[in-house]
């Protein structure tokens, strides 16, 4: 790419990065003619597009090689270390290869089975069985692992019906025999014991709620196009629920998260079967993507016709219940990126959307003009706003990308410039109407419930909780939400579907409008219309933006000089920014709090002489100044030990010594900044778990009461943030046997419900951990 941007012409630089979108058709075909004479060009096309130079390409030997290592472990009792090498060779094996006369793609499904079996993952070895049962019906030890499996969970029915469906597969009469030992070890074992069958859930157990009121769609000057509702809402109405017109996964997610809904991978992931690169959480998945659906052979079916009829009928259930359940919708995502080639793991993921996008244009056998449906897209682009050099490299990747297609797809399609200029204007419209899509990540994704009943006594940890970013999607309706920094609504996903939910009563005709990105609170005034103004190209006129906020002046505010005073100092950013919020929205500005701070500041900006009191460097209280030049260093010294507090809580090395120096570093921020500075209801936060996993739980608790104490000036009461805090409040009450516990669960379920209504406890199910903890009945 670097390559490619450094043999352009000046000149030619210069011109693309002065086009406007109607300059697009010329601006595209000059570069197009350049790089058709530029050698280096054709052979980055062929690294990405020709199946010869595949690094994602499946490998019979790397297979192999990855299988022996993972019996290599599995020998070791190393299960785990076994499990990861078999997923691996499974990535990698071609469905037709064979091991032993067996197919290597059943045969790896069922040594990672038997490696799940040992983790007792019983649902996940029973789904890898029945896999290697539909690529080999007759494969006697596939039939065999999964009758132990239902042994091991309880249900000895159908663990009857596979070890007889063994025993007709088996081929040596010592096997055979064995088989015949273990069908009546279970039938004396089961004798009065009544089956128990074991119901598998696929993917998040969500409530089916759907939205029950029509958003009309309205244009104003200052936003354009925006939703509101014709009625009012109450909080917590799903008001929008939507399926992506395109997503990819982030490529830092690619080991962690399914490559089609974005879940968790379970520890059974199904590999792409043409290419060895995407995991799925399951085969469901895995079709949806590449729109393959396997089908076992018939001819294999013909060993059924030698069974009972009764066992035929179960064990044909078994092998053909996928044959026939999976339909595709729309357009496989994925198909036309694993055709032996690998563009689509090199380029930046925001590239691959697009060509996602263009997918659905060019697989149409009718599709129209490629202008009009970029056009019925009906998504707002901000190309003439773009700096030049996104200008230039959005003309290299259009270039690069339509080359890439037509390798891969087969599309028909005329490489000028018309067509190169509609697949830029497509990256312009993903950069400003593409979503985030993110997970909550909390404790209990990675299984630690266990560890808090086993080792409650030794060790009480805090539940952190994020919001963990795992892909892109662009979706149309979610589009026409307008932005605010104080939205009114909540967006989260559910699996691939967006839902958009009010957090706050919305009057009718009033807009709809969600956060594009950072909230108040989260950043103050000035970062946050930098930041909107450089990734969306507009500036923000919301309500935040407008009025006056405590969180946009105390968020990175210094304490007074004096000790007893407090009194917000401000640098001159802030200052600045606060001045330009007066002259930009005279008679805007609104105090929506009652606080002391609130009361001062506006007084001081208001008074004709305002700018003469509120100066960079002077308390807004007293008018005492203090030096920013020995303040900023002092500051950046005393949090060098709250990093390092910091890193010791992430490898969990936790030393007295990192704990007292971050306690006389929380001492001197704390003189030095704002008593509302984030950064202290961070460090607090950070001693709060040190705290915790020292065992000294009731300064665990001290400090966490002091960053919610914080938090909740910097934002709403009822902000989601206010109830992430809450859980690890919540968390350390709990394990102290506090009854106050029971007043954070309560308040952490009212704001939940209001963010997430009946899915909150699907998306988090530790706060139903805590309420089981806490001995409250559901």
């Amino acid at each position: 790419m670097e390559t490619l941007k450094a043999a352009i012409p000046e000149s030619l630089k210069r011109m693309i990065g002065e086009s406007t979108a109607d300059d697009l058709p010329t601006t595209c075909s000059s570069l197009h003619h350049f790089f058709l004479h530029f050698e280096p060009f054709h052979q980055m096309v062929s690294d990405l597009a020709d199946p010869k130079n595949a690094l994602c390409g499946k490998s019979e030997a790397a297979a192999s090689e990855s299988k022996q290592l993972g019996n290599h472990y599995f020998l070791r009792g190393d299960y785990i270390k076994a499990l990861n090498c078999y997923t691996k060779a499974l990535r990698m094996a071609p469905l037709e290869a064979f091991d032993l006369e067996k197919n290597l793609v059943a045969v790896l499904y069922i040594n990672r089975a038997t490696a799940l079996h040992k983790l007792n993952l019983l649902s996940e070895c029973l789904r890898d069985c029945a896999r290697a049962l539909q690529i080999c019906p007759s494969y006697a030890k596939a039939w065999y692992r999964r009758g132990k499996a239902n042994v091991s969970s309880g249900n000895y029915e159908d663990a009857i019906c596979d070890l007889n469906v063994a025993k007709s597969m088996e081929s040596s009469l010592s096997g055979k025999k064995q088989i015949e030992s273990e069908l009546n070890s279970i039938l004396h074992e089961c004798e009065g014991t009544s089956s128990v069958v074991q119901n598998e859930r696929n993917g998040l157990d969500t409530v089916d709620e759907m939205p029950q009121i029509k958003l009309q769609l309205v244009s104003t000057p200052d936003k354009g196009r925006g939703m509101i509702s014709p009625c009012d809402l109450s909080p917590a109405s799903l008001v929008h629920r939507e399926e992506p017109y395109a997503m990819i996964i982030l490529k830092q997610c690619r080991e962690t998260h399914c490559h089609y809904c974005l879940n968790d991978l379970p520890t059974d992931a199904v590999p792409c079967r043409s290419c060895s690169i995407p995991l799925y959480c399951s085969q469901q998945c895995q079709i949806q993507a590449g729109g393959q659906v396997f089908k076992s052979n018939p001819e294999d079916h013909g060993i059924l016709k030698g069974l009972p009829s009764d066992l035929g009928t179960y064990a044909a259930r078994i092998i053909l219940e996928n044959d026939s359940k999976h339909e595709i919708e729309d357009i496989p995502e994925h198909k036309h990126e694993c055709q032996g080639v690998h563009w689509s793991t090199v380029l930046p993921s925001e590239i691959v959307l697009a060509g996602r996008v263009l997918a659905k244009f060019f697989q149409k056998s009718d599709y129209e003009d490629i202008a009009y449906f970029v056009k019925s897209l009906e998504l707002f682009h901000c190309y003439v706003q773009l700096p030049s050099d996104s200008k230039l490299d959005s003309h290299i990747y259009a270039i690069v990308l339509l080359y890439c297609l037509l390798h891969s797809c087969g599309a028909r399609f005329s490489m000028d410039g018309v067509t190169m200029s509609q697949v830029v204007l497509i990256f312009s419209q993903i950069k400003v109407n593409c979503m985030t899509v993110v997970r909550i990540r909390s404790i209990d994704a990675h299984g630690l419930q266990d560890q808090f009943r086993e080792s409650l006594a030794s060790e009480c940890l805090t539940s952190n909780v994020e919001q963990v970013r795992v892909g892109k999607a662009i979706y149309k309706g979610g589009s026409l939400f307008n932005h605010s920094c104080q939205p009114n609504v909540h967006a989260y996903f559910l699996s691939r579907a967006l839902c958009i939910r009010t957090t706050e009563v919305v009057a009718a005709g009033c807009q709809l409008e969600l956060s594009y990105g950072p909230q108040v609170g989260l950043w103050d005034s000035k970062d946050r219309q930098a930041f909107l103004k450089d990734e969306y190209s507009f500036q923000c006129r919301c309500r935040a933006c407008s009025e006056f906020n405590l969180s946009d002046i105390v968020f990175g505010a210094f304490h007074c000089v004096s000790p007893s005073c407090s009194g917000a100092v401000l640098d001159s950013r802030v200052v600045n920014w606060e001045r330009q919020k007066i002259k930009s929205f005279p008679g805007a500005v609104k105090v929506d709090k009652n606080d002391d701070i609130y009361k001062i500041c506006l007084r001081l900006f208001n008074q004709n002489d305002g700018y003469a009191h509120i100066q960079p460097g002077y308390c807004l209280r007293c008018g005492s100044y203090r030096d920013f030049e020995s303040l900023y260093t002092a500051v950046d010294k005393a949090w060098i030990c709250i990093k390092r507090l910091q890193d010791a809580v992430s490898s969990k090395e936790i030393s007295n010594p990192t704990i007292s120096d971050a306690l006389k570093s929380l001492h001197l921020l704390k003189s030095y900044l704002h008593s509302y500075n984030k950064h202290i209801a961070e460090a607090e936060d950070s001693l709060a778990q040190a705290f915790c996993m020292v065992g000294e739980l009731e300064l665990a608790m001290d400090h966490c009461k002091a960053s919610l104490l914080i938090l909740q000036k910097l934002y709403d009461p009822d902000d989601i943030v206010i109830a992430f805090e809450l859980v690890k409040l919540c968390s350390i009450q709990i394990s102290m046997g506090d009854k106050t516990a029971l007043e954070s669960i309560n308040r952490i379920c009212g704001i939940f419900s209001r963010y997430y209504g009946l899915h909150a406890q699907s998306l988090f199910p530790y706060l139903q951990y805590l309420r089981k903890r806490l001995g409250i009945c559901e």
